[in-house]
């Protein structure tokens, strides 16, 4: 029986490693961009950056000593250089997909921080497995601009799961539809017409804004939006506006708003206000060829005839008058019912001067 020679007796005194198996070792050096670990084979084993973390920027001294212990996965059993490497990433990424897995199996709600914005969504790890969740799955409402989700800590779950071909799709979007599905039904449970709540603007267009009541969208229109007359919505409400609006109509899940409050109805005291033969002031708002309408309060329009302008003879209106002018006339006609007022201003000229017109 031949003696074994020196180099056989301490390879055998040494483990025996297969590219893909996994092992334990203990950290002897680290430094910025590798760690080398003891892993009780004749060759030490390196983990470079790439294979420890996504994270290029990372100095692996942060976070890593000596004398820790690792459990990795053998990549290459010769790197070339007579040296063992191995990864830790890919070995937690394959944790983190069996993770992924039973959260998918489980439908289990999920958290974590996004660490990626893309152009088509976002990316989160989840145990250095990563999950991409498109953009039209982010939010329950669209979003042009994904960036204010960077570094955010969200809630999702695993909507499909194809780790084979690298496809793991996260939805947070059905999180936010049931959380508001849930909160419209507390709402409407309880929300009357006649109500009064507070809301925060989400949004606003030409013909009005939508207004967050907590859950449900209620539209305040145009036309509800002041007792008097608004030209452009955008001039009056900012997105993040808080405001009281009062609950007008209700229809299945659809809310009419209102700034409209009762007791600040400019017709409330019209008849007392507005009677006739009172001397009112106004300013002039509009104009047609048959005469000007003259805003006498906050929706309360007046129309002053062509024929009332003057004892003298008026063409048009806009020859002797211009919008924004104050006006002062005489209030000849009201109907309360119908909201109608007529002025006069030909009323208030003497009549020494349409005497001497006649003349």
């Amino acid at each position: 029986m031949s003696e074994l020679s020196f180099e056989q007796m301490l390879d055998e005194s040494f483990k025996t490693i297969h590219n893909g198996e996994v092992v334990e070792g203990t950290v002897i050096d680290v430094k910025p961009d590798q760690i080398i670990l003891n892993i009780g084979y004749k060759a030490d084993g390196i983990i470079t950056r790439n294979e420890y973390t996504n994270d290029q920027t990372l100095d692996l001294t942060t976070v890593v000593s000596a004398g820790d212990t690792m459990t990795v996965k053998v990549l290459k059993v010769n790197d070339g250089e007579g040296q063992v490497l191995l990864t830790y990433k890919r070995l937690a990424a394959e944790k983190g997909n069996e993770r992924l897995r039973e959260a998918f199996e489980n439908k289990e709600v999920l958290k974590a921080t996004v660490t990626q914005i893309l152009g088509g969504g976002i990316c989160v790890n989840v145990e250095e497995a990563r999950v991409f969740i498109p953009a039209s799955l982010v939010s329950d409402s669209y979003e042009r601009d994904l960036s204010k989700y960077e570094g955010q800590e969200i809630e999702f779950v695993i909507s499909e799961f194809n780790p084979r071909r690298n496809r793991v799709i996260g939805d947070r979007r059905q999180l936010l539809v049931a959380e508001r599905n849930e909160k419209q039904k507390e709402l409407f449970a309880k929300l009357q017409v006649g109500d009064r709540i507070e809301g925060t603007v989400k949004n606003v267009t030409d013909f009005g804004a939508f207004i967050d009541l907590g859950g449900v969208d209620g539209l305040l229109h145009i036309s509800e939006m002041s007792w008097g007359r608004v030209e452009n919505p955008k001039k009056v409400f900012n997105v993040g506006d808080t405001v009281t609006v009062l609950v007008k109509d209700i229809n299945d899940t659809k809310v009419a708003l209102s700034l409209k409050f009762p007791e600040t109805n400019p017709w409330a005291n019209a008849a007392e206000d507005y009677a006739v033969g009172t001397v009112v002031t106004g300013k002039v708002a509009r104009m047609t060829d048959f005469g000007a309408f003259v805003e006498l309060a906050a929706g309360v329009d007046a129309l002053l005839h062509v024929s009332q302008i003057s004892r003298a003879h008026v063409e048009k209106p806009s020859d002797v008058l211009s919008i924004g002018q104050e006006i002062t006339a005489k209030v000849v006609d009201f109907n309360e019912e119908d909201r109608k007022i007529s002025l006069s201003m030909k009323a208030l000229e003497p009549e020494v001067q349409e005497e001497s017109e006649e003349a």
